[in-house]
């Protein structure tokens, strides 16, 4: 016998509801399986506001006269009859329809989860059409639902996502069918979130969170905010039925190595990046990257001259970083010309008039080129006060401590004893060896870290902060 709660089957809210899971069940079999509608029904635009109104006024006319159980799906079967043919009545989506709609009417109990409990069964995971998460009265949150079958959101995302909310992250609900899911039911479960299983099938999960939470505004009426995360194009209704409501949607969704959130009532599209940001060089490191770019591009092309906008360009492509990104985190008040301006020692800038594009040459090119030419030839038993004559011979951490040891106390001594800055000892380098030293450091000896990191790893340097920039001294002599 069908004596479960009949009254609740004419409740508005009730025959609402199921209204709205038939109304998204057409949607998508217009939008995955147009073949399944009716002729007469296949050119119909059902997301248009018109057809979506006419089509549940229709339908909650008919259901809502149903006396029971029977009686009201009978006549949601025979509405569907109408404008799908019998085909749809086998797939996964009718399945999944009834399923709702019995459920609906005559919900089974929830499966409480022990906090204790190390492991999750798969029988235990909530097949319920709304979360069973207390009811939240307090104060204004939002909500995130998420089809963790084709998006995947880590911790940091998360953090993104709660950063554009006004409103607190207080229900998290994962849709998927967990038992192809391996071990991410028990991850999902220790970060808060209540998990819906949903039978095998395709867009078997956003059919499920579109009927769940088509209903939010209905079980949280404090909710003011949905996040709704899925890569999949078939969560359109559900949106523009939760905005309709006076709810503010996100839709949220990947796109390349990115995740965008886009405000449906503003417009407004933020990313976050799912690359770990590029570090940023100190400038002592973006001189020496500079200068190894000009000088590769100088003896591709055999010009003496490079234009700034090539450089900018090679910089970018090469480092993943725009060069006046790296220029406004160390000095803000500077455009990426005036780093060549300001390291005469290093660079030239030409610029023929107002209107001419800006040059850059690396400082007496030609007289560097004949420099690390003699370097290289010296003979190995030249003087030298700890045994580096050339580029090819720091082929090691340690005879790079001493090249540096060399260098650093030579330029101690032409500075009166006084400590070095780091760019400084990195412009030298350059200068002797006609190779960054950054350069030597990661492609030529494979070691990890900036000479920053390199100097403070040798107990021979000491090193400190002055005025925001590093400076460098010899702490013993050996």
């Amino acid at each position: 016998m069908d004596n479960y709660n009949l009254s609740k089957v004419n409740e508005p809210v009730i025959v609402d509801r199921i209204s709205t899971f038939a109304y998204q069940a057409v949607l998508n079999i217009q939008q995955q399986q147009p073949e399944l509608l009716n002729e007469k029904y296949r050119k119909v635009k059902w997301q248009d506001a018109k057809n979506q109104t006419l089509f549940l006024n229709k339908l909650k006319k008919e259901i809502g006269t149903a006396e029971d159980r029977k009686t009201l799906i009978l006549k949601l079967r025979k509405i569907l009859q109408i404008i799908l043919a019998n085909e749809f009545f086998q797939t996964d989506v009718f399945k999944l329809l009834i399923q709702e709609v019995r459920q609906l009417i005559q919900p089974a109990p929830s499966l409480d989860v022990p906090a204790d409990r190390h492991e999750l069964k798969q029988t235990e995971l909530t097949t319920s059409p709304v979360p069973n998460i207390a009811y939240h009265t307090q104060s204004s949150i939002a909500i995130l639902l998420l089809d963790a079958e084709n998006l995947q959101l880590d911790v940091e995302t998360e953090k993104f996502l709660a950063g554009i909310c006004t409103y607190p992250i207080q229900i998290k609900v994962a849709f998927a069918n967990w038992r192809s899911m391996g071990k991410q039911d028990l991850e999902f479960h220790g970060r808060g979130y209540e998990l819906i299983h949903v039978p095998p099938g395709k867009d078997s999960a956003d059919f499920k969170m579109a009927t769940v939470g088509s209903s939010i505004f209905v079980h949280y009426p404090n909710a003011r905010e949905v996040l709704v995360c899925s890569s999949d194009n078939g969560l359109t209704h559900l949106c523009n039925t939760l905005q309709t409501h006076g709810l503010t949607v996100y839709r949220v969704r990947k796109q390349g190595d990115k995740i965008i959130a886009f405000n449906i009532k503003t417009g407004q599209t933020q990313s976050y990046s799912l690359k770990p940001a590029p570090e940023i060089p100190s400038i002592a490191e973006l001189i020496s990257q500079l200068a190894d770019l000009i000088k590769t591009e100088q003896e591709r092309t055999g010009l003496h001259w490079i234009k700034l906008s090539r450089i900018v360009s090679l910089f970018h492509s090469k480092y993943n970083l725009s060069l006046s990104q790296v220029i406004a985190t160390h000095l803000p008040e500077k455009k990426s010309k005036d780093i060549f301006l300001d390291r005469p020692d290093f660079f030239v800038v030409h610029q023929p008039s107002n209107e001419s594009p800006v040059y850059v040459s690396l400082f007496d090119f030609k007289s560097s080129d004949k420099i690390e030419s003699k370097i290289t030839r010296q003979p190995k038993d030249s003087t030298s006060k700890i045994g580096i004559q050339a580029l090819s011979d720091i082929n090691s951490a340690e005879n790079l401590k001493k090249a540096l040891f060399t260098l650093l106390d030579e330029l101690t001594n032409k500075s009166a004893g006084n400590p070095i800055y780091l760019e400084v000892i990195g412009t030298e380098f350059h200068k002797q060896y006609g190779q960054s030293i950054n350069t030597v450091i990661k492609d030529n000896l494979k070691l990890n870290g900036s000479l920053l990191k390199v100097l403070q790893s040798f107990p021979s340097f000491k090193l400190h902060k002055k005025k925001g920039k590093w400076q460098v001294a010899i702490a013993q002599h050996e």
